[in-house]
């Protein structure tokens, strides 16, 4: 991983020596990314800026690299993995001079022009200066993993890994884009697809769209677009589910090889479910000295991930660090503006600032460790996602044709009325001249996901990891396995993408059944959402609702938030928190005005501080207190005895209808007749140990036990021995 950075003149004039200060500037900013070496070029119109993480070949692979002739000048961040077949590929002649797997690209263009990344497997982001033709090339890996903003205006081009970067230059906004944030549909939580493009957040800020080739004339700021790449719509029908899993299995494999090769020490997040633990398992031999890192949350226990995790890094024996997230646990505001200013996103949440924390972790106790491996974006493309929508295939194609439907209203403002409430006697054709089929909607499905990788997956896995120092690697966004499942014919969907089968049956004979049968978990959703909801609601209170205040007054705020609303909702919540998805949204809503307020007057990531790195506890250290993990300690043996706290009352009204929790006369929880809860509430006397009370007819489900964990987190409930 690197910080890439340029400036450049679209009006034929060169760059003067103040240019250097801007150059630094960038540099300064986009540390973080590449601490171990940097680099400055100013030549003529154009100004590079480099920093550099090193985790192949470190001795030999500094940049700006630069062709034989010396006509095309190259930065890259990223990681090219075929470049020795690419470099085998070149015509005679060519003779690499560093060690840098990004080197090769420098001849590839020079061979191949706007083909040259057709062949290309990696992640990046490259900017290249054509001398001989004084043209600027800038370009990213299909997925996006890479990024790369700019702004320009008639005179010059400034560009940067990060947007933070281009407030480097004096001519760059620095405004929040209300009205582009609060039209796009992920942000909100929309049961629509995400049809694009991509949201950069900010006034004047563009991205370097994934899969795509910009080149832009120096003479005068004429741009071409080039896409190379796009996500195929063809399906290859003579193929059977056989075909499939083994070619899905072979270049999985061969994309792990890939991402697994490195001079420097990696890492892997492990969630304990089956995507992280098959990439953990394809590692082979390179799993020697590997170090893994899970989240250890009120969630991940509830859930379990962190037992799952613990368990399959024993069975493949590999060190694991259950990273521990305390119950009462929760981040400063200042803390949680420095995680914002480094993802620079609204989109900013509770596992954003999980993997943030982790990466700080692994980098404390590994501090020789440049890389990541990841499970993420599996989901996206195998099938994942299905079982959240439906209950078998047919549901869920009847819930993307609601979503498909929700979508093109969308586009329809005029005719919304139609569908507002009850049956609708118009046509769907009627809303933009094309009938629904199930194969047309599961493709805009796909491309929904597509676009939905970029605008979040990838984007913050890029910023949590270099906030630092380490490179995040994805093998699962190996674009010829995204192909291999786009290509599923539609008669083969419900056995290969239905709860992720073609992943299952492609890596059963590499993982135990436990973990290649386990049901997916999401990483806070489901049985944590509220332990993480609880640390919003806590967080956006903090300090006399400090960020709350801060986001209401930022520029632009007022013409979009409801501030009575606002604080109503956050006074509704109360102090305990709740699991309604109304705090993740109303997070957004802040992070907006946070960011507004953020870049009006930017500051430097270093001068902020993101508070002490979190620890890891043995599994035998976690103390049986009031709190999820002490829930889990206890309920390994039963012995412990669960008792109200005091000041708390459990009563039903006159017919039994509800009961009802009340401390201190106030009430804290409403309870449904005849559930598990309950029943398990009810047994509690201060006298009947845990197992007794669990031994009840249908009260030991998980759902029971997330409850009891959220009493025991809020002080409402007790240990006794």
């Amino acid at each position: 991983m690197c910080g890439i950075a340029g400036i450049a003149r679209l009006d034929r004039q060169e760059l003067g020596a103040e240019t250097d200060a801007v150059l630094n500037h960038l540099a300064d900013i986009l540390d973080h990314r590449g601490p171990d070496e940097r680099d400055i070029l100013r030549d003529g119109g154009v100004g590079l800026a480099f920093t550099r993480l090193a985790l192949v070949n470190p001795e030999d692979g500094s940049q700006p690299l630069t062709s034989d002739d010396g006509s095309l000048v190259l930065v890259v961040n990223g990681e090219i993995y075929n470049h020795r077949e690419l470099a085998a590929s070149l015509p005679g002649g060519v003779k690499l001079s560093t060690g840098s797997d990004c080197e090769v690209l420098l001849y590839l263009y020079r061979h191949y022009g706007l083909e040259f990344l057709r062949d290309v497997r990696g992640m990046f982001a490259l900017i290249l200066w054509d001398r001989a033709n004084n043209k600027l090339v800038l370009a990213r890996d299909r997925f996006g993993i890479k990024p790369l903003y700019y702004h320009r205006n008639d005179e010059r081009i400034v560009l940067s890994s990060e947007i933070k970067g281009l407030f480097a230059d004096g001519s760059t906004p620095r405004r929040f884009d209300w009205e582009q944030a609060l039209a796009n549909p992920l942000l909100a939580a929309a049961g629509t697809f995400n049809d694009g493009p991509v949201t950069t957040w900010f006034e004047g800020i563009e991205l370097v769209p994934a899969a795509t080739i910009l080149r832009v004339d120096l003479h005068d700021g004429r741009t071409s677009e080039h896409r190379y790449w796009e996500l195929p719509t063809d399906a290859d029908e003579s193929a059977d589910a056989g075909d499939f899993v083994r070619r899905y299995s072979e270049l999985l494999q061969d994309s792990v090889r890939e991402c697994v090769t490195a001079d420097t020490e990696l890492g892997l997040f492990l969630s304990g479910g089956i995507d992280s633990s098959a990439v953990l398992a394809l590692a082979g031999d390179k799993r020697q000295g590997m170090h893994t890192f899970t989240a250890l949350t009120g969630g991940t226990l509830d859930n379990g991930d962190a037992d799952n995790a613990a368990w399959i890094a024993r069975e493949l024996g590999v060190p694991n660090h259950q990273v521990v997230f305390p119950q009462d646990h929760v981040p400063t505001p200042q803390e949680w503006l420095r995680l914002l200013w480094l993802a620079e996103t609204p989109m900013c949440g509770p596992e954003v600032y999980y993997k943030h924390e982790l990466h700080r972790y692994a980098r404390e106790a590994r501090p020789g460790l440049r890389g990541m491996l990841l499970g993420a974006a599996s989901d996206e493309f195998n099938g994942g996602y299905a079982g959240e929508l439906g209950g078998d295939w047919q549901s869920f194609m009847e819930s993307l044709s609601l979503m498909d439907r929700d979508t093109r209203i969308g586009r329809r403002a005029d005719l919304r009325h139609w569908w507002a409430e009850g049956p609708s006697f118009i046509s769907q054709q009627a809303l933009d001249g094309r009938a629904s089929d199930s194969d047309g909607i599961y493709r805009a499905y796909l491309q929904s996901e597509y676009l939905q990788v970029q605008q979040y997956n990838v984007w913050h896995e890029d910023r949590t990891a270099a906030g630092s120092g380490v490179e995040a690697r994805v093998p699962f966004l190996d674009h010829r396995l995204v192909e291999l499942c786009a290509r599923i014919p539609e008669r083969l969907r419900p056995t290969l993408l239905w709860d992720k089968r073609i992943l299952r049956e492609a890596v059963k004979l590499h993982l135990p059944q436990r973990i290649a049968e386990r049901p997916k978990a999401p990483f806070f959703y489901g049985t944590g959402t509220y332990h993480a909801y609880r640390m919003l609601a806590r967080l956006m209170r903090a300090d006399s609702y400090a960020l709350v205040e801060r986001a209401l007054a930022a520029p632009g705020a007022s013409d979009f938030i409801d501030a009575d609303r606002v604080r109503a909702h956050l006074a509704l919540i109360g102090e305990g928190g709740t699991d309604a998805p109304s705090v993740e949204l109303l997070m957004r809503v802040l992070n907006m005005g946070l960011l507004a307020d953020l870049a009006s007057n930017p500051p430097r990531l270093e001068d902020t501080s993101a508070g002490p790195v979190l620890r890891e506890l043995a599994r035998d250290q976690i103390s049986p207190s009031a709190s999820a993990a002490g829930f889990r300690a206890q309920q390994l043996d039963g012995k412990g005895v669960p008792a109200f706290a005091e000041g708390l009352l459990l009563l039903t009204d006159p017919v039994g209808s509800n009961w009802y929790l009340l401390k201190d006369g106030e009430i804290e929880f409403v309870l449904e007749a005849d559930t598990p809860t309950l029943a398990a509430l009810r047994a509690v006397d201060g006298k009947t140990s845990l197992a007794d009370i669990l031994a009840i007819e249908d009260a030991g489900d998980e759902e029971v036990h997330g409850d009891l964990c959220n009493l025991l987190d809020l002080g409402l409930l007790t240990w006794s021995d």
